[in-house]
């Protein structure tokens, strides 16, 4: 998944996260047996959603942290490629902004 697909995604999960949570403080003084339950079930489901979500913040940092550094020995280890590759993408750019 590319990585503004997963920011976005985070950034869904979390604002559904954050409502349901509100929900969950709005409807604090509602009585009822069936709402008191509903409320347990949705607080779980709520400590289980956020921790999931922060595994899987975690997994992607860690996953572009790694990559990042992969990255960073390739270019260490072969400068001359990185900056051949780097002029064609200008290259390329250039020709793609001229033809506006």
């Amino acid at each position: 998944m590319n990585q503004v697909t997963t920011d976005k995604l985070m950034q869904d999960l979390r604002v559904a996260v954050g409502d349901a949570e509100e929900l969950v403080k709005t409807t604090a003084n509602q009585t009822g047996e069936r709402v008191q339950q509903l409320r347990a079930r949705t607080e779980e489901s709520l400590r289980g959603a956020r921790a999931r979500l922060d595994l899987a913040v975690q997994a992607v940092d860690r996953s572009a942290r790694e990559t990042a550094g992969r990255v960073n020995t390739q270019v260490h280890e072969h400068p001359w490629t990185a900056i051949g590759v780097a002029a064609g993408f200008a290259v390329l750019i250039g020709i793609l902004l001229g033809r506006r």
